[in-house]
Parts: C-alpha cells; structure tokens; sequence
C-alpha cells in the first residue's frame, strides 16, 4: 500500500486534511452522514386493451299518418250561347269544388260564343295511418385485456352502470 491517505482517517468534508487525535478523556463530536434517496420509474408492459365492435340490427316499425288529395272530376253539359257582348266565363270555386269553363267558338253566318260545358273539380282528402318495418343498426363496443403473452383474459365493460341500463 504505497497510497498514506488510504490508510490515514478521514472526516466527511476534509478531504486533504489529517484527523485530529483525542486523548483519553477529551470527547469529539463526530459529524454524521446523510443519506438521500432517489427514485427511478421506467415503463413496464403489464398487458394491453384490444376494442372491437359489433352491430346489432334491430328491427322496429314505424308508424305515420299519410295524407292524400283525391279529385273527382264531373262533365257537366250546358251547351247555351252566350248573348252578344256577354262576357266569357272565367275560373271560379263553389263550395270547395272549382269550375273551369270550356269554351268553343263556332261558325255560323255570325260569330257566336258557345258555353259547351263546364268541368267540376272536387277536391277530398283522407288520411291513411301506415307502418313501415325498417332495420336499425346499434353498436356496442368490445374490450379485452390482453396480457403480454397475447392472451385476452377478462373483457372490460368501459359503461357506467347507468348508460348499461339505457
């Protein structure tokens, strides 16, 4: 050992400095060491979470009331002659049926206007309830826990207890 301040003592702190010597009877305080600790963290794959789907086809029927307009439509002869100067009949509505005049100019020595006839038009609505199966499509969510093997173990349901119930 050729090193002396390997074997010589040391205080804490004193690095190049030689300790004191006590005599019998003398009482030193000694400084006492600290200690500190420290904490590392790494990430560790303890599993993983596969998520799938699935739809669910739900079959439901619909129900509406559809309206429809029928019309019925009625010939109705007149055949008069309208008086010179007399003014043509135009499109008119009675009681919720429209009358639309047909006219038709005919040769004679003289020129006259003919009513020939009159076409009504009567309106009617009716209502008709209807149901319609349509094909709804839900889906659900799947997760699995998979261990770092690759088995999947437990499924997972990420739900609260409420939305489980909706």
């Amino acid at each position: 050992m050729s090193d002396p301040s390997a074997i010589e003592p040391r205080l804490l702190g004193s690095q190049g400095k030689k300790a004191a010597e006590v005599a019998v009877g003398e009482s030193v305080t000694l400084p006492l060491i600290a200690e500190t600790a420290r904490i590392d963290k790494r990430a560790v794959d303890t599993g993983r979470v596969r998520v799938s789907t699935r739809t669910e086809a739900v079959d439901q029927v619909l129900r509406e009331t559809l309206r429809s307009d029928h019309v019925g439509v009625t010939r109705v002869p007149i055949n008069r002659t309208l008086a010179e100067g007399e003014t043509p009949p135009v499109v008119r509505e009675e009681n919720g049926v429209t009358i639309i005049p047909v006219l038709e100019e005919i040769l004679v020595v003289e020129k006259r206007l003919v009513l020939k006839e009159e076409v009504h038009v009567r309106r009617t609505t009716a209502g008709e309830d209807v149901e319609v199966p349509v094909t709804l499509r839900k889906q659900h969510a799947v997760v699995e826990r998979v261990d770092p093997e690759g088995h999947a173990s437990e499924q997972i349901n990420p739900l609260s207890a409420q939305e489980q119930t909706l």
